[in-house]
């Protein structure tokens, strides 16, 4: 039964429509989160985050994060997230989303300390559990 004194927050992160509106409905199924924040860009994550960053009850538990988007792609928002406080990221766990398992793509997110997973799209709902209940 969910703790009715914590709310949990997923944000997803990702420039395509369909794939956001398809991995809300994978989310909202699981019942793993109890909102889920949408963001079509890099860009308006990190605005979101650090409008924020005062407002805990507001920011994410969670951060499922697209690799290719245009202007900002998943590594450089990485970069950016990376010079917030310490209190975000340690709250906070990022699976990173790609359409292609690329080698390179793997090895960079493996390498980087915030990302604890490379997921292949679409989101498969038992992975995403499994994912959930190893980090939260």
């Amino acid at each position: 039964m969910p703790n009715p004194t914590k709310t949990s927050r997923v944000m997803l992160i990702d420039d395509n429509e369909v794939d956001l509106k398809i991995h809300s409905r994978i989310i909202t199924l699981t019942k793993l989160f109890d909102q889920i924040i949408q963001c079509n860009s890099a860009e308006s994550a990190l605005s979101y985050l650090q409008k924020n960053l005062n407002t805990p009850e507001e920011l994410p538990d969670f951060i499922l994060l697209d690799i290719q988007m245009p202007d900002m792609n998943g590594f450089e928002f990485l970069e950016a997230y990376k010079r917030f406080p310490n209190e975000l990221a340690n709250h906070c766990s990022i699976a990173m989303l790609s359409s292609t398992l690329d080698f390179g793509d793997i090895k960079r997110a493996e390498a980087n300390a915030y990302v604890v997973k490379l997921l292949k799209k679409p989101l498969n709902p038992e992975e995403l559990r499994e994912l959930i209940n190893l980090y939260s």
